[in-house]
C-alpha cells in the first residue's frame, strides 16, 4: 500500500510546477523601472502579507554587479521593509533581488530594477530558478507528499483497529501498513528537516547537510513544527508497541483450546466479536470441560470472573489507548496547522483547531479505507475480518467525512473568500477539483455501503470449506535424513503456493465479499488521487491573498508614474485662450513633486503672469488645499513636496491669470493614492 502511495507521489509530483509563493511582491520604493533624480538612501518593500529576512534578503546590486546594501534588512512598518543603501552611488540602473519566507512557511523570490538620473547597461544576470524550484524543490514536495500519506496510514490504521477491528492487531499485514505509515512520516520529516535550509535558501543540493542552515531552520516556526513532530513520533512508537503488542498477546491468552456447547471457535460472538473481549464463550484454557457443567459450579465460577477480569482490563488498556493516541494523533496534525495556511491570514484562531480536524477526518477516513483494503485482500483465511468489524468502520467513516465537510466548508470560505477566487485563480480551480474527487469518493462509499448491508453474518465471518483438487493436495514430506535440501526448500514452495491457492479460494468464496474487496479498492485509488491534489493545494497561494495581492499589484501600477491631465482655459481677455497640464509624480499619498505647463493653442509656451493650484477631496471635505508653484521658465511652473494627505477622488482647481484682469479656473477630478 506505502509502494501504491509512493508511486502515484512520483507521477502526480512530476510534472508539478515549484510551490507558488503565498506572499506576494505589491509595492516598493523606488518603484519597478522608475528613474530618480537623486540617489535613495535606502529601498523599501511592501509584501500583502508578513514575511520573515535574513541578512541578505534583500540585495542591490549596480550595474558593475557590485552590492551597494548594507546587508541587514528591517521591518519598516507591518509588511514593508527595507534595507539601507551606501551614500555616493553613481547614475544608471541598479537590480533590487529578494528572498523571503512567507508566513505560512513558503519561500517568495523576485527582483526588480530602478535608474539613478537615466537607464543604463547593467550587468548582473538574474537566474531563472524560482525558490522552492529545482531539485531541492522536487525533493522538498515529494517529502511533504509522503509525510501526509504516513500521516494518514499511521493514525488511520491506528484508529481502524483501536476503534473497529481490534482482532486484526494480530495480523501481519495490518501491523505492517501502520509501521509502514510510521517510517514514512518519520524519514520524509527528517529529510524534510534537512532540506528546508537549501529550500529557503540557495536551491543547492550541496547545502542540505549545512550545518549552519539547519541551525537557523531549527529557529524557524517551520523548523519548530517539523522538532516537534519527530518528538510526537517517538510517543508514536510507543503507542503502536503497545496496541500491537498487548492485543496480540492478550488474544492469544484468550484463545480457547475448545468450546462446547455450541460458540464461536474464534472464541468472539457472531457479529465479529466483542471489543471487550467478553463473549460468554468457556474459555479455561486449562483443559476441556462437560457442556453439562452447572453454572454455580466451583470451577464456572472462577472462569466466569476470570472473564470479567480479562474484559475489564481490556476495556482499560482501550481507554487509555484511545485516549493517549488521540493526543498523539492531534499533536502531529497540529504541527501542520501551526506552521502553514491555518496560521496566517484571518481567524487563525479558530483556523488552526478546525485544521487540525480536518486532518484528524481525513486520516480516520482514507487512513482506515486503506487497513480495510489490506485486511479484505491481506488477511489470512482464519483471520477475515467480521461483518461487524466493517460495519463498525462505515460509522466511523461516516462520521469522518461529516466532520470533513463541516471543516472543508469554512476552509473554502477562508481560503478563497469569494466566487470570482474560486474560479479565476489556481487555489479555486484545484479546489473545484478537489470537491470533484470527494463527490465521486462518497459516491463509490454509498456502493460499498450497499454491499456492508449484505454482509451476512456466518457465511461472511467463516468462509465455507473448499474441496481442493487431488492436484493441490500438499505433498509428502521429504523424509527425514534424505539430506534432499534441494527437495525440501521445492516442496516448501508449492506448500506455500498450495496454501496462497487456499486462502485465496477461501477469501473469495463469498460473492459479497468479493464486491466489497473491488468498491473498498476503487475507493482507495480515488482517495490516492485526492490525496495528491490536496498536497499540491497545500503548496498553492489561497485565492483570497491571490486576489488581493493582485489588486494591490494593480492599484500600484495604475498609481505609479506621473498623473497627467490637460485642462483647456479661456479668461475672456485678448490672447485669453490656451491648454494648461499639471503633473503630479508619484501621485500618491504623500509627498508628491507637481509641474504646471502653459501653452497656446498652436503648442508654443504661453508665459502668463500667475498659476496657482487648490487641491480637494469633496468626499471627506478635505481642503481646498492651495498651492503656488515656482516659475521655471516660459510657460513652466514647479512646486517639490506637495502633500496628499489621504487616497481618493480629489479635485484639481487650477487658475490662470493672462492680464491684470483677465483670469479663468479650471477643474478636473482625478485618482490620487
Amino acid at each position: 500500500m506505502l509502494l501504491l502511495f509512493l508511486a502515484v507521489t512520483g507521477a502526480v509530483l512530476a510534472g508539478a510546477a515549484p510551490a507558488s509563493a503565498h506572499a506576494a511582491l505589491t509595492g516598493s520604493n523606488p518603484q519597478q523601472g522608475a528613474v530618480v533624480t537623486q540617489a535613495p538612501d535606502q529601498v523599501s518593500l511592501t509584501f500583502s502579507e508578513k514575511v520573515a529576512m535574513s541578512d541578505g534578503a534583500v540585495r542591490v546590486l549596480d550595474p558593475k554587479g557590485k552590492r551597494v546594501d548594507t546587508g541587514k534588512p528591517f521591518e519598516a512598518d507591518g509588511t514593508t521593509y527595507g534595507v539601507k543603501l551606501h551614500s555616493g552611488l553613481p547614475d544608471g540602473t541598479f537590480t533590487v533581488t529578494y528572498q523571503v519566507v512567507s508566513a505560512d512557511s513558503h519561500p517568495v523570490s523576485g527582483a526588480f530594477t530602478f535608474s539613478i538620473g537615466a537607464p543604463s547597461q547593467t550587468s548582473v544576470a538574474l537566474s531563472g530558478t524560482a525558490a522552492g524550484g529545482g531539485v531541492v524543490g522536487t525533493l522538498y514536495d515529494i517529502g511533504r507528499y509522503v509525510s501526509y500519506a504516513g500521516f494518514i496510514l499511521l493514525v488511520g490504521g491506528a484508529a481502524f483497529v483501536l476503534a473497529c477491528w481490534q482482532r486484526g492487531a494480530g495480523v501481519r499485514a495490518v501491523q505492517r501498513l501502520v509501521v509502514s505509515g510510521w517510517l514514512a512520516l518519520t524519514g520524509a520529516t527528517l529529510a524534510l528537516l534537512l532540506l528546508r535550509g537549501s529550500y529557503v535558501g540557495s536551491g543547492k543540493i550541496g547545502d542540505i547537510f549545512d550545518l549552519s542552515l539547519l541551525a537557523q531552520v531549527l529557529q524557524t516556526k517551520s523548523g519548530a513544527a517539523l522538532v516537534s513532530r519527530l518528538l510526537l513520533l517517538a510517543a508514536a512508537a510507543l503507542f503502536i508497541a503497545v496496541l500491537f503488542g498487548a492485543y496480540a498477546r492478550r488474544d492469544e491468552d484468550e484463545e480457547p483450546v475448545r468450546v462446547t456447547g455450541g460458540g464461536d471457535a474464534t472464541g468472539s460472538p457472531a457479529d465479529g466479536g466483542d471489543p471487550a473481549g467478553d463473549s460468554g464463550a468457556d474459555r479455561t484454557g486449562a483443559g476441556v470441560r462437560s457442556g453439562t457443567e452447572g453454572a454455580g459450579t466451583p470451577g464456572r465460577a472462577e472462569d466466569e470472573e476470570a472473564q470479567d477480569l480479562a474484559a475489564t482490563d481490556r476495556r482499560d488498556l482501550t481507554f487509555g489507548l484511545a485516549i493517549g493516541g488521540t493526543v498523539v494523533a492531534a499533536g502531529l496534525a497540529a504541527s501542520w496547522a501551526m506552521a502553514e495556511h491555518a496560521s496566517t491570514g484571518i481567524q487563525t484562531g479558530l483556523a488552526m483547531p478546525v485544521d487540525v480536524l480536518h486532518l484528524l477526518a481525513v486520516a480516520v477516513w482514507l487512513g482506515g479505507l486503506s487497513t480495510l483494503l489490506v485486511a479484505l485482500f491481506r488477511a489470512p483465511a482464519g483471520e477475515q475480518i467480521e461483518a461487524a468489524a466493517v460495519r463498525r468502520f462505515s460509522r466511523v467513516a461516516f462520521g469522518g467525512v461529516t466532520v470533513l465537510a463541516a471543516t472543508g466548508i469554512y476552509q473554502s470560505w477562508r481560503q478563497v473568500g469569494s466566487w470570482s477566487a474560486l474560479t479565476g485563480t489556481s487555489y479555486g480551480q484545484l479546489l473545484l477539483v478537489k470537491v470533484a474527487l470527494v463527490a465521486v469518493l462518497v459516491g463509490i462509499a454509498w456502493i460499498s455501503r450497499r454491499w456492508t448491508a449484505q454482509l451476512s453474518e456466518a457465511p461472511a465471518d467463516v468462509a465455507p470449506p473448499v474441496e481442493e483438487p487431488a492436484a493441490e493436495k500438499e505433498p509428502a514430506t521429504v523424509a527425514a535424513g534424505s539430506g534432499d535440501a534441494r527437495r525440501a526448500a521445492q516442496l516448501a514452495r508449492q506448500r506455500a503456493a498450495v496454501a496462497t491457492t487456499r486462502q485465496k479460494r477461501v477469501r473469495d468464496a463469498d460473492p459479497v465479499r468479493t464486491g466489497l474487496r473491488r468498491s473498498v479498492l476503487a475507493e482507495t485509488g480515488v482517495a490516492i488521487v485526492l490525496l495528491a491534489v490536496t498536497t499540491v493545494l497545500t503548496s498553492t497561494e489561497p485565492g483570497r491573498t491571490e486576489e488581493q495581492a493582485e489588486g494591490a499589484t494593480a492599484a500600484a501600477s495604475q498609481r505609479s508614474g506621473p498623473l497627467s491631465l490637460k485642462i483647456p482655459f479661456d479668461t475672456g481677455g485678448e490672447d485669453g485662450k490656451g491648454t494648461v497640464e499639471v503633473t503630479l509624480d508619484p501621485a500618491r499619498v504623500g509627498s508628491d513633486e507637481m509641474h504646471v505647463f502653459v501653452v497656446r493653442p498652436n503648442g508654443k509656451a504661453f508665459d502668463v503672469p500667475e498659476v496657482k493650484v487648490a487641491f480637494t477631496l469633496e468626499a471627506k471635505k478635505i481642503g481646498p488645499l492651495p498651492v503656488a508653484p515656482d516659475r521655471i521658465a516660459t510657460g513652466h511652473w514647479s512646486a517639490i513636496g506637495v502633500q496628499i494627505p489621504m487616497a481618493g477622488d480629489w479635485k484639481i482647481a487650477v487658475t490662470v491669470r493672462t492680464s491684470d484682469i483677465d483670469q479663468a479656473t479650471v477643474t478636473k477630478n482625478a485618482k490620487i493614492g
